[in-house]
């Protein structure tokens, strides 16, 4: 079981540096195109600041919780736009300071947390651990999508071991959410990490086997990358291949991804 304290302590650290990235735009660039259609820099931000007062609301008040999720699955393929459209139309400097509560408030209510209580969400109940470290992937992955609106080019971090993990405990599910039957076997990981160490998953001798470069392995399985444009990933066998082609790291049916850069390589 992760360690809740470490993932909280990178969740900060991983909302900390978007935010610095933020704090400082002016009005006008708030309002840049990110690759996201149709969402700008405020959509992203918004987002953020939404799903992280949905956890806090399921951390703290699960009734409640549970009233907003049937209320937003009522409209599973809309309701993610329409919060972040409804949270674009607050001023930046307002929205800024929302998210800024918002996710201090989590964190709080997240540590105060029992280790292996089980938190509701829109799928499946997640343990304290797992919820910071889908708090942590989604706000990495946002903030990718930020950073590529700005022109800005940021260093990986150690935090992405956290992403890469939930790529890999993710590929069941995205087998089932294109209708594909799961592979029998568990497949062999092996990931270069940004300070050069290798993150391992899966029995050294799997007959199956993806390997490559952590930061692009995390763009992939967020969709923040085209396959085509992540040259160290490799699969071997041809379920490994597949997997690379669908991989989703976040919950929902299949997103569509972004397209080739036509550049032939380089995330």
């Amino acid at each position: 079981m992760s360690d809740p304290g470490a993932v909280l302590a990178d969740l900060r650290a991983e909302s900390e540096e978007l935010d610095a990235l933020v704090a400082g735009l002016p009005a006008e660039r708030w309002a840049a195109p990110t690759p996201a259609e149709g969402w700008t820099v405020t959509h992203q931000i918004a987002h953020l600041a939404w799903t992280d007062r949905q956890a806090l609301l399921s951390a703290t008040d699960p009734d409640g919780f549970a009233r907003a999720a049937a209320a937003a699955l009522a409209a599973p393929l809309t309701f993610v736009d329409e919060a972040a459209e409804a949270g674009a139309k607050v001023p930046p400097a307002e929205l800024l300071a929302d998210w800024r509560a918002g996710r201090e408030e989590l964190l709080r209510a997240l540590a105060g947390r029992p280790r292996g209580e089980k938190l509701p969400w829109y799928g499946p109940p997640m343990s304290v651990a797992s919820m910071a470290t889908a708090r942590l992937m989604e706000t990495w992955a946002h903030g990718q999508d930020v950073a590529d609106a700005l022109g800005v080019v940021r260093r990986p971090t150690g935090r992405l071991r956290h992403i890469a993990r939930i790529g890999v405990r993710t590929r069941d599910f995205a087998f089932l959410t294109h209708q594909l039957t799961s592979p029998g076997e568990e497949f062999r990981v092996e990931l270069r990490a940004p300070d050069g160490a290798v993150w391992e998953y899966g029995p050294p001798d799997a007959g199956q086997r993806v390997t490559g470069d952590g930061l692009e392995f995390c763009l992939l399985v967020t969709q923040r990358a085209h396959r085509a444009d992540l040259p160290s990933l490799r699969a071997e066998g041809a379920d490994a291949e597949r997997w690379l082609e669908i991989a989703q790291a976040f919950a929902g049916p299949p997103g569509k991804g972004r397209e080739p850069s036509g550049k032939g390589g380089g995330a």
